[in-house]
């Protein structure tokens, strides 16, 4: 594990938590049974729009809430795989025009994307705080590019402080997915926001809406 793994844990009023134990041990080692909201949460691959925002709360409360707030954000806003995030560079956000460029994996489709303006905030906040020059918007606290440990460590600790039990990166983009799918956002549109190759993986999330299902039993 990197050190930055090892970065302590800070809840929401700023008391430093009990040493941690690893992924998917902690109630095991604290004796706590689950709630019945993680019971429930554990059968769902996504996070509800509650959930997502007490996730992002709890992101902000770690040692480096700057940075960790403004990464789940994108993650969240975006769809971002952990890779199409640790390998995006600061030349890939334009905050004047209020875009960032979404370099997809996977032979997706690469696009640019608007900034909301909380988006625009939480990236101004983190790059003030860098006093370097290298390319990487994310870095560890170690001065290096993020890695996949890295993220998945600070998500988990985030999932923890919030109450939600696992959550894992992958969940985020899903948690995308499904939130713009319950807006209506035409399926066309979703595909191409998220970068799938194959429209048949984004009709999984307008299939599953539960919008869809509204007004069944009306007369």
């Amino acid at each position: 594990m990197s050190k930055d793994s090892e970065e302590p844990a800070v809840d929401l009023l700023g008391d430093p938590l009990p040493e941690m134990s690893p992924p998917g041990r902690q109630n095991v080692k604290r004796g706590r049974a689950a709630t019945v909201d993680e019971h429930e949460r554990s059968h769902r691959d996504f996070l509800t729009e509650g959930e997502t925002a007490r996730l992002l709360t709890a992101a902000k409360a770690g040692r480096y809430g700057a940075r960790d707030y403004c990464m789940l954000l994108l993650m969240y806003r975006h769809g971002l795989r952990v890779s199409e995030l640790t390998g995006a560079r600061r030349a890939d956000i334009d905050l004047d025009a209020g875009r960032i460029w979404v370099k997809r994996n996977k032979d997706g489709l690469s696009t640019n994307q608007p900034l909301q303006g909380d988006e625009l905030r939480a990236l101004r906040a983190y790059l003030r705080m860098r006093k370097d020059y290298l390319p990487w918007l994310f870095l560890s606290s170690q001065g290096g590019q993020m890695t996949r440990q890295n993220v998945n460590y600070l998500i988990q600790q985030a999932g923890v402080r919030a109450s939600l039990g696992h959550v894992h990166p992958h969940m985020l983009r899903h948690t995308c997915g499904h939130v713009l799918a319950n807006k209506g956002t035409d399926t066309r549109l979703l595909q191409d926001w998220l970068g799938h190759r194959d429209i048949r993986h984004t009709a999984w999330y307008t299939r599953t809406s539960s919008k869809r299902f509204e007004g069944v039993w009306q007369d």
